[in-house]
């Protein structure tokens, strides 16, 4: 099949190279150009697992190219998927500027029918007004073009995309015209082979379906977020109730570890999108907004365990930030725990050491040069001299260090865990002071 995929970010990127690795001939747009001469060379914009292989590997089957040509992107292929970004609003919702924009430039050039299809994350309803948009843009040119708006929303894990495009849960798919349903069986049959993933469904229940899973998946992170803060209070050990739980086949593992909250391009926006939605319509979402609360919440957790240790004297003290980006398997440091508590900290007058096996671009990006921030190539270094190491984000290199390297680095034996990565008892053996999150505090000498 011949597709068009307008926006070369995070979804766009790892849709096209998918869908050009099993023998589409895809076009990647973007009005960046600067992006595209670099997607040219098989430059990434973006770090994810397997895409640089993958895209190179399809560049050199020519089965996919890159182009700001708008004209060229309309008229190469009748299937075209809207991958551009949604950022949140002021107000919370999702700005559809983008989505529109692409929608007004599919009707402007059209000269034959096309299957539009929303793969980015949109609040219910964004089909009705992307067909509005290209019917509107038609009839100003007195066509009467066929076309269809699919709704498509993406499942993908920032560091596992590649495996859940290629080897997908399901397939969510909104459709009005069985012509729709065919093409999309068409564009997906090479990966639901084994048995058919396709979910069809109408285009707004596929296009809430989206948010409802990302709700749902925060609201499992900030449900089990709470439960720490009261193991703390309780003198429980969440990480015992966790196994406990999660025993439970109707609970299950997954997205029951607490932590110092989630971040990411994803969550944070869709519970405030789905929100804002809710409000539009009359009804007042009160779990989403505890959901988005104790989220919010929880990323101050770290400063204040620092604080409290340091009792409120922060000020000229040095910290250091295991993991800077908001989970690992990606650079993404959107909404990510680690940016909150470097900035209280710069606020309270400390100063930043920090490593990151794949942000540290990022963060210079975000930050620029700064003289209370250093980062280092290699985790050890980031250590020394060091008054507290602090764990933002749980990278493997972080699962088993060497803790008298760590102790003998830092200036004081004090780790504040944010994603319990390490035993307590054992914390104590080494002589730290250990923090954790839902878990007792201990101390080389006796529990604090």
């Amino acid at each position: 099949m011949r597709i068009t995929i307008y926006g070369s970010g995070y979804v766009g990127l790892v849709t096209g190279v998918c869908l050009a690795d099993v023998g589409n001939n895809v076009l990647c747009v973007d009005v960046d150009a600067n992006k595209i001469d670099r997607l040219k060379q098989g430059e990434l914009p973006i770090y994810e697992p397997g895409l640089e292989g993958l895209l190179k590997k399809a560049m050199g089957q020519g089965k996919i190219d890159f182009t700001t040509d708008m004209d060229r992107a309309v008229r190469h292929a009748e299937v075209q998927f809207i991958a551009v970004g949604t950022p949140p609003d002021e107000d919370g919702s999702a700005d559809l500027q983008y989505v529109l924009s692409v929608a007004k430039t599919i009707g402007d050039r059209m000269q034959s029918p096309k299957v539009v299809i929303d793969k980015s994350t949109v609040p219910v309803g964004t089909a009705d007004k992307v067909k509005e948009t290209v019917r509107k843009a038609l009839a100003e040119r007195k066509l009467d073009i066929d076309f269809q708006v699919v709704s498509n929303p993406e499942f993908l894990k920032e560091g596992a995309a590649i495996n859940d495009f290629m080897k997908p849960d399901r397939i969510v798919v909104g459709v009005e015209t069985e012509y729709a349903t065919e093409v999309m069986q068409e564009l997906y049959q090479p990966f639901s082979r084994n048995h058919d993933k396709l979910i069809v469904m109408d285009v707004r229940s596929a296009e809430l379906t989206k948010y409802a899973a990302n709700a749902m998946l925060a609201t499992k992170i900030s449900f089990m977020n709470e439960m720490s803060q009261l193991a703390e209070r309780l003198g429980a050990d969440i990480e015992a109730v966790r196994r406990g739980i999660g025993s439970d086949p109707r609970i299950g593992y997954q997205f029951i570890y607490p932590g110092c909250g989630y971040g990411g391009s994803c969550f944070p926006k869709d519970v405030k999108a789905l929100e804002r939605t809710a409000r539009e319509v009359g009804f007042d979402a009160r779990v989403l907004s505890a959901v988005e609360t104790r989220n919010d919440l929880q990323k101050e957790i770290l400063f204040e365990k620092l604080n409290q240790h340091f009792e409120g004297n922060l000020a000229g003290k040095t910290i250091a930030i295991w993991g800077l980006a908001f989970k690992p398997g990606t650079d993404d440091m959107r909404e990510a725990p680690s940016r909150i508590l470097m900035e209280a900290l710069w606020n309270a007058g400390a100063k930043v050491q920090a490593y990151d096996p794949e942000a540290r671009e990022e963060t210079h990006r975000i930050y620029g040069q700064r003289d209370d921030l250093s980062l280092f190539d290699q985790p050890e270094k980031a250590l020394d001299g060091a008054d507290a190491l602090t764990i933002c984000t749980e990278w493997k290199i972080f699962r088993s260090p060497d803790f008298k390297d760590i102790a003998e680095r830092l200036a004081q034996p004090v780790i504040v865990d944010g994603r319990n990565l390490y035993e307590p008892r054992r914390m104590q053996h080494y002589g730290f002071t250990y923090y954790a999150v839902g878990r007792p505090t201990v101390s080389h000498s006796a529990e604090v």
